[in-house]
């Protein structure tokens, strides 16, 4: 259930740049060695997580999923999400796939979720670009994601909102909720008055938080979920 996810006060914990985070995931590969590929089955892992406490048993779910790691992790969660009794619609955006989202989307195709358009879900998941997007995107990749926001239910960004411009704000793709991965963007925090936002736990050691001045999260052991709250007057 979403009431049972833990909430923090993202002050006491810090945020880092979208700049910032992709050292720190660097980090975490080349230092820890933590391969890419288990912190793609940790992000999906957690997406499906998320998405079971918004829709009831047996939903229908569309997955948007692009060419790249941020598809992939869409694609583990279609693989879970299909495990688990949804019926599951996979969107392309692209079909010149990175190889670990090629290994993925086969995986979920296997597991029973269907490439497949789906006018009416009951929950939408935007995982078509991750925090290596450039905008603006190409004129096709807009008019996906303008349809797509015009779906009529509950719609989650993995990570970062396809589109989003992180020097001005200004999104593209309107989701109601944002899981972003390992920490807290500084970019983001703008959202936290008018969507919800969480932090999925992706696997890294806490040596890595406080690598980069980061408080680790204590809360991530019981659901490898937290939500953002805006910081406290104390925190200002």
């Amino acid at each position: 259930m979403i009431s049972s996810i833990p909430q923090v006060y993202i002050g006491e914990y810090g945020t880092l740049s979208i700049d910032r985070f992709k050292e720190m995931d660097y980090q975490s590969v080349r230092k820890y060695h933590i391969p890419v590929e288990l912190l793609m089955e940790n992000a999906g892992l957690n997406l499906a997580r998320l998405s079971v406490g918004l829709v009831g048993s047996g939903s229908t779910i569309l997955i948007g999923a692009g060419p790249g790691n941020n598809g992939g992790g869409g694609c583990v969660a279609a693989r879970r999400l299909a495990g688990w009794g949804y019926s599951v619609s996979l969107h392309l955006l692209n079909t010149k796939f990175k190889p670990l989202m090629s290994v993925q989307l086969q995986r979920a195709l296997v597991a029973g979720a269907i490439i497949r358009e789906c006018e009416h879900p009951d929950l939408f998941l935007d995982a078509y670009l991750g925090f290596s997007q450039r905008v603006p995107l190409p004129t096709s990749y807009q008019q996906v994601i303008h349809e797509k926001s015009k779906l009529d239910c509950h719609k989650i960004s993995l990570d970062l909102p396809t589109g989003f411009d992180s020097q001005s704000g200004k999104l593209d793709f309107i989701p109601n909720t944002i899981l972003t991965l390992a920490a807290m963007k500084t970019e983001l925090l703008n959202f936290l008055s008018t969507n919800h936002v969480y932090i999925a736990d992706i696997g890294l050691p806490h040596q890595v938080y406080t690598d980069f001045g980061l408080k680790p999260f204590n809360t991530f052991p019981a659901c490898g979920l937290v939500r953002c709250l805006p910081a406290k007057s104390a925190d200002l």
